[in-house]
């Protein structure tokens, strides 16, 4: 007698799917959903619900802000689909908008999380300096034509490399704190970091940190374990008044020391904010 039989939901497998994701984040209110906005992970939930029947919400390395670009975000999520992951891809970029594209879908460990398990990100920030902004690139820089002192802003950009406090370039993040008294380790914060503390900590380690001329870009590029909310783009707002002679080099010294956010910069347009890569052990 064949005793063989389908499996009972209880008894389904549970896949954990890493994903690899690209977008244009400039017609989205962020990465996190919110009531009655479009957000790249609300988007994601539902095309993924609209292929498994499941109400799944995809976790991503980090929340990305309004108008901020990805070019490889990585998210995870549980399934009982048995869809081949080969098929995932164009199954998913058959219901996404064009400017959300699945890059890569990956069978993970039951314990991997694209948050949680980051060891390093790079960003990028994209500054046009030509006096006439491309309409088609106006979505995707910073046009500031105006006179800088690029080499002050390179020399400048070496003084964040190391382990320091960064509440100087920290905006406020109420949900950090939410998550917090939810008892959850903060030191990998929304944009990965360091695993396994409760404590919350504005101490991140910076491995590298340049400006670079590309043509009439004027690009900046940082790999970190982690960084706070807001903290590129408050970098960036900061290395600005470097580039116009409001402050110096020692200036801006003091400026990370003082662990105030007033003492900074302003923040700088999401628009040239790009997520380049995140890194995984192994």
């Amino acid at each position: 007698m064949d005793d063989r039989r389908a499996p009972l939901d209880s008894e389904k497998i549970v896949r954990n799917l890493k994903l690899i994701l690209s977008y244009d984040g400039s017609e989205f209110a962020g990465w996190q959903v919110q009531p009655e906005r479009a957000t790249i992970q609300g988007t994601l939930a539902s095309a993924i619900g609209r292929l498994t029947g499941e109400n799944v919400l995809p976790q991503g390395s980090g929340r990305t802000d309004a108008g901020v670009h990805a070019l490889a975000q990585v998210a995870t999520f549980q399934t009982s689909s048995s869809i081949p992951t080969e098929n995932w891809i164009k199954a998913l970029n058959d219901i996404l908008p064009a400017s959300i594209r699945v890059l890569e879908v990956a069978e993970a460990a039951p314990d991997f999380h694209a948050r949680k398990s980051a060891h390093a990100k790079t960003y990028r920030y994209r500054m046009y300096r030509g006096a006439i902004c491309p309409p088609f690139l106006a979505r995707y820089v910073w046009h500031y034509p105006f006179p800088l002192d690029e080499v002050a802003m390179a020399q400048c950009s070496s003084l964040v490399v190391g382990e320091h406090d960064f509440t100087s370039f920290a905006a406020a993040d109420p949900e950090r704190s939410e998550r917090m008294a939810a008892g959850e380790s903060l030191n990998h914060g929304e944009h990965g970091g360091t695993r396994g503390e409760t404590q919350v900590s504005n101490v991140r380690t910076i491995f590298s940190s340049a400006w670079t001329r590309e043509g009439d870009d004027l690009i900046y590029t940082v790999r970190g374990s982690g960084f706070l909310h807001h903290m590129v783009r408050n970098l960036v707002g900061t290395y600005l008044l470097v580039g116009k002679g409001t402050l110096s080099s020692e200036d801006f010294r003091r400026v990370l020391a003082a662990r105030d956010r007033s003492a900074a910069g302003p923040t700088s347009p999401a628009s040239g904010l790009y997520l380049v890569r995140v890194e995984y052990a192994g």
